[in-house]
């Protein structure tokens, strides 16, 4: 059984970082790719960033150069740096773990953790 757990939001002002970490059991992970969802209230679930098993990356455009994502996979860990943050990245982060098994694809997703950021 996969399990996603995201931990390290919070309230920040504008201009502030934090960095999530979401702890991932259950699955091979090292083969696995990894992501950060976001939704603010009222909007849909967007991409923020994945990272693939081979370390490449992809950010959405509202947070290149501002967010990093990045991955341990000796300790089943994913991370999102999130710096110069902005009232409009306010949301419930989601951790997600896309991964393909016997041709099929699956995905899971952790909890969520919130972010808030006051002007």
């Amino acid at each position: 059984q996969v399990q996603l757990v995201e931990s390290g939001g919070g309230l920040v002002q504008a201009g502030g970082s934090l960095r999530l970490s979401c702890a991932a059991s259950g699955s091979i992970f090292s083969i696995d790719a990894m992501g950060w969802y976001r939704q603010a209230t009222g909007k849909q679930r967007e991409l923020v960033a994945t990272i693939k098993s081979d370390g490449s990356t992809n950010y959405a455009d509202a947070v290149k150069g501002r967010f990093t994502i990045s991955r341990d996979n000796a300790k089943k860990m994913v991370y999102l740096q999130m710096n110069s943050l902005k009232p409009e990245d306010t949301a419930v982060y989601y951790c997600n773990e896309n991964l393909w098994r016997y041709g099929l694809n699956y995905d899971y997703w952790g909890q969520g953790t919130q972010v808030t950021v006051s002007s």
